[in-house]
């Protein structure tokens, strides 16, 4: 009785000390939002970012391209295998909280010496029997586990759309790229075409008396500079490509255009709304706090092992013998146990310490994922107002040299100019029109990171699944 007594008060204290030790886990503090976006000269439009944003852009070529990358590159499809193990996870551990039922049969020849005659004899032993056992979770254990493993679940199919989101983004990214590159070879090509024909030219007129050699070997080293551009832009188609071939899930290869860098257009932009909508776009947003929320079921699930488990279990059997007579004999049992930790040289707290470290790590992880979308956002926003201005400054000096040019070739075929000066017009108005094209694959680029930025109107697609 001594003994039995200073069992139950030593489980009673550890019981009281588990109670004490066992409180709730924290709710998610919310990273700072702030109250609205910074000042801009941009006037949004009332529309939304819709999924299929890309489609704006008016390129059934690039269309193709991005509905061929969704369902063809390595990394979504990755994604996919991921979600697909988390839902089977999920799946083990709401079963868990189920009752288990097991069946099994045992059975046993034997031969053996009678003691009442002396004689041997054989016998066989067949023993079916079926097994159910459930843990009482009577604490929330099980239950915070399949919460856990729920939100898992979330946060992957989060991290699969912000996955699609991002190749989407960069296929479409690099697709205007290709489109620019493209453009500025051909103005490369012209450019060359027509400093072969002032070389010539300048060799006609050397020829004649009428110029230096030295005006001569300037148009020929202009025409040299120009001629080498031309492969350098060409080693960047191609490279491009590949990136692009590499997205779609393709071998390196060449790549179908459709509309040319003028003729993609620059879509609306959307309304951007407040800062606070941002939480329920971003799909990297969603993935951050499901796994937040992960954190904290699993920190309800340690502190749960901490107390008391509860199990019940039953058996139904029967035992048949060749060596007895009559019918076989029925065996039952139920039965059911209490488990309480006494002593675990401090595993058990030391699993609750990590499980509040990891739940650290993920409110950081939310709380970073929030700002950098915050920022990205600004980001865009900013590059969007000022290229637009860098654009109209550009496209002025284009125009300008462009006359610049025609007024330096007529005054030096009068013979009022030097040949230097429509040389230099000539580099000139070519610099122009490469900045120009690359401006305008940046004004692009800026109004897809823009919409990459707002989430994509993925959260809008996968209401509809």
């Amino acid at each position: 009785m001594k003994r039995l007594a200073l069992i139950a008060t030593a489980l009673g204290a550890a019981l009281l000390l588990q109670a004490c030790g066992s409180v709730p886990a924290a709710h998610a503090l919310p990273a700072e939002v702030p109250a609205a976006w910074q000042p801009s000269t941009l006037q949004t439009s009332a529309t939304r970012v819709q999924a299929g944003w890309w489609r704006d852009l008016g390129d059934p070529v690039l269309d193709g391209l991005v509905e061929r990358a969704l369902a063809r590159n390595t990394d979504l499809r990755s994604a996919a295998a991921r979600v697909a193990e988390a839902r089977a996870l999920s799946d083990v551990q709401q079963a868990s909280a189920l009752p288990t039922l097991d069946f099994g049969v045992g059975a046993n020849r034997s031969r053996s010496i009678s003691a009442a005659t002396g004689k041997p004899y054989l016998s066989t032993v067949l023993q079916p029997q079926f097994q159910a056992a459930y843990e009482v979770d009577l604490w929330g254990r099980i239950d915070a586990l399949g919460q856990a493993a729920d939100a898992q679940l979330q946060a992957s199919e989060s991290a699969r759309d912000s996955a699609a989101l991002s190749v989407a983004a960069t296929l479409v990214s690099g697709y205007v790229n290709l489109r620019a590159l493209d453009a500025r070879v051909e103005v490369a090509r012209q450019t060359l075409a027509a400093r072969a024909s002032a070389l010539d030219l300048a060799r006609s007129r050397q020829q004649r008396g009428y110029s230096s050699a030295l005006e001569t070997q300037q148009s020929e080293a202009e025409y040299r500079a120009t001629a080498a551009v031309v492969p350098q832009l060409a080693l960047a188609i191609r490279r491009q490509e590949h990136a692009l071939r590499l997205l779609t899930g393709d071998a390196p290869g060449a790549v179908e255009r459709g509309l040319p860098l003028t003729d993609l257009r620059m879509a609306a932009l959307p309304s951007i709304g407040l800062p606070s909508e941002l939480l329920r776009r971003r799909p990297d947003i969603a993935s951050a706090e499901a796994q937040l929320a992960a954190t904290d079921a699993q920190i309800a699930a340690a502190r749960a092992q901490l107390l008391p488990a509860i199990r019940l279990s039953a058996t139904l059997g029967s035992i048949s013998s060749s060596a007895l007579t009559g019918d076989p004999f029925q065996l039952w049992s139920l039965g059911g146990s209490v488990l309480a930790p006494l002593f675990e040289g401090g595993r058990l707290r030391a699993g609750v310490r990590a499980a509040d470290a990891r739940r650290d790590q993920a409110l950081a992880a939310y709380e970073k994922s929030v700002l950098t979308a915050f920022g990205e956002v600004e980001d865009q926003l900013a590059a969007i107002d000022e290229l637009a201005r860098q654009a109209v400054e550009v496209e002025a000096q284009r125009v300008a040299l462009q006359e610049t040019l025609r007024v330096a070739s007529n005054r030096y075929r009068e013979g009022y100019a030097s040949h230097l000066d429509e040389l230099d017009a000539q580099r000139n108005l070519f610099s122009a029109q490469q900045t120009a094209l690359q401006l305008r694959a940046d004004q692009l680029s800026a109004r897809i990171a823009l919409d990459r930025a707002l989430g994509g109107g993925w959260q809008a697609a996968d209401a509809k699944r």
